[in-house]
């Protein structure tokens, strides 16, 4: 539910910075590290105390590491949609919900899991 919540404002936020960057006249990987590098940032701190609740330390690191794959991720999809002849600011748009899901099934399993003794 909290996920439902963030995850839109997440998204609309990163995809701004892409978008503003993209009009800026940055080129589409450029753009999307820009993004990426603001999102962590932003994203990191709602993930962490609004959706996961999790105010521990020692999380950042596999909170960057999941989003340097969900970068590789983005950046192959975003050239094979580019390849069809999709401007880049629309296939851009079409990745943010399948990013956005694997996104929080990173965090949950990687960045934030619990264990049966509670927090890891």
């Amino acid at each position: 539910m909290r996920f439902g919540l963030a995850g839109p404002v997440n998204g609309c936020f990163s995809y701004a910075a892409f978008a503003a960057l993209m009009l800026l006249g940055v080129g589409p990987l450029g753009a999307l590290i820009g993004a990426t590098v603001a999102g962590v940032a932003f994203n990191f701190q709602t993930s962490r105390w609004f959706v996961f609740q999790e105010g521990g330390h020692g999380r950042g690191l596999r909170f960057v590491s999941l989003y340097g794959v969900l970068l590789v991720l983005n950046w192959a999809t975003l050239r094979t949609l580019r390849a069809t002849g999709l401007p880049e600011l629309a296939a851009q748009a079409l990745l943010i919900l399948p990013i956005a899901a694997l996104s929080f099934l990173g965090q949950k399993v990687f960045v934030f899991r619990t264990t049966a003794a509670g927090r890891e």
